[in-house]
Order: structure tokens, then sequence, then C-alpha cells
């Protein structure tokens, strides 16, 4: 069997050499195992079994990985040398150490198989680059006895003394032999980082390994940790790549600019941005002009020429001034006058009239106010009062009436009296004798806007205060006309 060994690697590292897709790896690890035993021996059970333990060992050797039709998907053989067995350990009480002569007794098991799982491997990727994957791998084994020992220490009661004994096992198929071939199932999972595994594993053998003297089944159990690396690279080999220094695709034996990346239509240069305006020449359809990238490099339009660009421009198709947003200035009236030369903005106007409305102003003819001079006459109070006189009636409807029929007018009572009594008195009265006019002509829905009353006392005489007719003719009420204009 050991003459099978280097053939074995002879043949794996050919196949890797003319399949390129195949990945060729080293194995190792350590684990524990023990033997799954079981038989009819009466008191087996509890006098034997509780004392069998398990025994630490490892395994090393090749894997290989061919890769299958889904993806993700692989068959990995490998071929490796594992050690497996268990340890008898127990110490006697001293009724039995006395009968047996022994006080101490350890029997270990030592098998050296060469192993070769047939497994299929699932791999998930754990990162974009598919290097970094989480597989689980499960598949059938065989293997074939390499070496194996059995060493039995024994600490005599008699003597105090140890006893070492060591005697290799027999390989047949007579009694307390092994068989030359072993078969059963195993299975891994774990991280593959790159190049390297890291899993566990666990292997069951199915097949009766021991010819015991004895009816009983034997079959070998082991679970343990495993570190594998990866010795070469699926895929075809690579080829020798000329230099790249700055990794723009453009070999420095052509790159005019090897230390910048760029583009193999400029000999590995940077594109040129002409206009400095972050848009390279490429992509610029301005390339003399600085733009924005939104319109290729081109400056944002401005379709109405002025001066303001379309996209702050509220009325990009019609020529205006910034401080309106790019729209003409306003005209809320209509009139043709801008409203910031029209000083009448919300009344359409003329532009003679700075945009507002002509508006005409009737004049005061003349025979109108010599009717009002002719009421102002006939308005009397009575002496020393401000109460008019039963003969002013017809005078003050006429007034009133005159002015309902001219809205446009406003009217100025002027009261005097004649220089009888104190000037203060004759002041306080005029004044009332005017407000006497005007609250009748307001209770004649006349406006209170239209009138003004004021009094002006002994003030303008109009005749002679030293007879009787001429301090009559002083006493009077003036009224005045005027046009709101």
């Amino acid at each position: 069997m050991k003459k099978w060994v280097p053939l074995l690697l002879f043949a794996v590292t050919s196949y890797c050499s003319l399949h390129a897709q195949v990945k060729l790896g080293i194995l190792g690890g350590l684990h524990s195992s023990k033997v799954l035993e079981t038989n009819h021996i009466p008191g087996w059970d509890t006098t034997t079994k509780p004392f069998m333990n398990s025994r630490s060992g490892f395994q090393l050797g090749f894997i290989l990985e061919v890769p299958l039709g889904p993806k993700g998907l692989f068959f990995q053989p490998a071929i490796t040398y594992i050690t497996k067995g268990r340890i008898y350990n127990k110490n006697n009480d001293s009724l039995t150490a006395l009968s047996s002569d022994t006080v101490y007794n350890k029997q270990t098991l030592a098998l050296g198989y060469m192993e070769i799982p047939l497994n299929l491997t699932y791999k998930f990727p754990l990162s974009a680059n598919r290097r970094n994957f989480f597989f689980v791998s499960a598949g059938p084994y065989l293997s074939f006895v390499h070496n194996g020992s059995t060493t039995t220490e024994s600490l005599i009661a008699s003597t105090h003394k140890y006893h070492t004994e060591t005697d290799p096992v027999t390989v047949g198929k007579g009694p307390d032999t092994y068989t030359t071939f072993d078969w059963g199932v195993n299975g891994r999972a774990g991280f593959e980082i790159g190049k390297v595994m890291l899993s566990a594993y666990y292997s069951r053998g199915l097949g009766n390994f021991y010819h015991a003297e004895y009816s009983g089944s034997f079959h070998h159990e082991v679970i343990g940790a495993t570190l594998g690396i990866w010795l070469t690279s699926s895929g075809p080999a690579k080829v020798l790549r000329k230099k790249d220094t700055d990794r723009d695709g453009v070999t420095d034996d052509v790159d005019l600019c090897p230390l910048q990346p760029g583009s193999a239509s400029w000999h590995g240069c940077p594109v040129p941005d002409t206009d400095h305006d972050g848009v390279d020449d490429d992509h610029d359809s301005c390339r003399t002009v600085p733009g924005v990238a939104r319109y290729h490099g081109c400056p944002i339009p401005d379709t109405d020429h002025d001066g303001l660009d379309d996209e702050h421009d509220s009325c990009p198709t019609v020529p205006g001034l910034a401080r309106y947003n790019g729209c003409p200035i306003p005209d809320r009236d209509h009139d043709g006058i801008n409203d910031e030369e029209d000083k009448c903005p919300d009344s359409a106007g003329t532009a003679g009239n700075h945009g507002c409305p002509v508006v005409v102003v009737p004049e005061i003819k003349k025979e109108e106010a010599d009717q009002i001079d002719f009421i102002a006459h006939n308005v009397n109070f009575t002496s020393a009062s401000d109460k008019l006189m039963d003969s002013s009636s017809v005078a003050m409807d006429q007034l009133a009436g005159l002015l309902l029929a001219h809205p446009a007018w406003h009217l100025s009572i002027q009261g005097y009296t004649d220089n009888s009594g104190s000037p203060a008195k004759n002041l306080a009265l005029s004044r009332k004798r005017a407000e006497a006019v005007k609250v009748f002509l307001i209770h004649k829905g006349i406006a209170a806007s239209r009138l003004t009353a004021e009094g002006y006392g002994q003030e303008h005489p109009i005749s002679d205060n030293l007879t009787a007719k001429g301090r009559s003719i002083n006493r009077r009420v003036e009224l005045k006309l005027s046009i709101d204009r």
C-alpha cells in the first residue's frame, strides 16, 4: 500500500498540469477519533465501554477541485493520511488489583489510513468578487490501512513497575485482524477566504474494519477541524502583462502620460478640457466656451437675449429685466405705460398725463356764482343768535339743491358780525353761525367733507358800523365755491 502514495501524487500533479480548470491544494487538521463498537458480551456496556475514550489524531494530504455544470458546484476528491483509533484507560479498585496483579491498564489502538474522500461541494459567495465563500461538502470515502499498532501500558501491583508493550496489528480476514479496506461518509462545512479554507470535519465509517474474536461490529467516527490552502488557481495561466503604472488600460510603452490615468483615444493622457468648465472635450458640445454638464458643456441658454439665462428667467421667450425675474416691467392697468413710469398704475391713463386718466373738471359758471351770492344775502340770523331766521329757509333749500346737483363743488362758509359787543364774543358768534349753515346742509344730504365753516367776527366789514343799516349788512354769511380737482 505504501508504494501507491508516490504514484497517486504523480497522477494528481500530472492531472492538474493538463487541466487548467482544476485546482490543487493541501489539506490538514487535528481531530478526535473513536471506535463505535457494539457486541453481545455480558456486562460489557458497564464494565468496559465506559472506559473506552477518544484518541487525538491528525490528517494531512492533497485536495483537488473540479468545477461542475451548475455555478457554485464542484467535485472535490482528496487523498490524505489520517490517524484513527481509540484508548482504553482504567484504574482498578484494590480488590481487582490484588486478584489481577494490575493497578492500572491502558490500551491504545493506533491506526493509520490512506483515505480518499470523494465529495461534492457547493459554495455560497460572500463577496462580489467571488473570492470569499461559505461552503458545504459531503460524500463517501474509501480508506486503506497504511499502518497500525496496539500499545498496552500497565502498572504491576506486585512490583510497582510499569510495563509497556507495543504490537503491530494484523491485516487479514481471521480473528483479531483488521480489514485492508474501509469505507464510509464524510462532510465538511466552513469558509474559503481567498486561497485559505477553514472548516469543521466529520466522518463516519460504514464498514466493519475489525474481525474480533467475538461477535461484534466496529466503525470509525472522526470529528475535527481542517485547514486547507490552494496551491494553484482555476482558469488558464496568466499571460505576462506589460506594465501599466497608472492602471488606465494603456501600457507604459505607448502611454504618453504614464503617471496619469487617461484614455486610449488620447494616448493614455486625460481627455483635455479646453474651456476648463469641468466637462472634457469628448463630452463638451461647446469646447471653447465654459458651460455646464447638463447642457453638454455649453452655457445655459438665454432664449430672449435679455442677459438672464433661461433657468432664472420667468419669461424666457420675452426680453425683460433681472429685477422682474427676466420679465418685462409690468403694466397693471394695460394703458401702455409701465408701472415704473405710471403715476396711476391701477387706472388706465395717457402718456401725456403720466399714465393717469384725464379728468374734465367742470367750471363754475358766472350765473351759478351769482346765484350763490344771492342766496348768501338771504341767509339771516336772529339778532345776537346763531339761529337761522324762518325767512332763510327758501334760500337754504336752494343752496342744498345746487350742492346736490354739483357733487364736485366744495363750499366755504364764512361768518361775520358787526362791531356791537366785544370782539371775542363776536368771533364766537360768527363761528356758530357758519356752523349752523353747515349743519343745515349736512341734514340735507351734503357730505361734511365738502363743507368748511369759519368765523371772522367783526373783521372785514363791508359797510359802515356807525349806522343801523350798515351794521345789518355786516351781519352776514359769505359762501365761497371751489371745484374738487
